[in-house]
């Protein structure tokens, strides 16, 4: 794999995080949620939530169907993949 290829791979899993977080976000303050009442429902820490809708970190797989799931979107809704 040369260069440019990497380059490119590394932006599309950076804009697939910044997409995530910002549909977390989006869905929960559709449902009028806060952080807490999120964090509660999926039993997570507040601050949890807080690193994913701030692209700190990433759920892992186990917790982006829990979202899915709680959110009623599709895994592919959540990271971008599909409108």
């Amino acid at each position: 794999m040369n260069k440019q290829n990497v380059l490119k791979e590394a932006d599309f899993f950076i804009n697939l995080k910044e997409k995530l977080g910002e549909r977390i976000k989006d869905l929960r303050k559709e449902r009028g949620l806060n952080q807490i009442q999120t964090a509660e429902a999926l039993k997570i820490d507040k601050s949890t939530i807080a690193k994913y809708e701030t692209d700190v970190s990433a759920p892992s797989v186990f917790l982006l169907i829990d979202l899915a799931e709680f959110f009623e979107v599709s895994t592919d809704y959540l990271l971008g993949l599909e409108e």
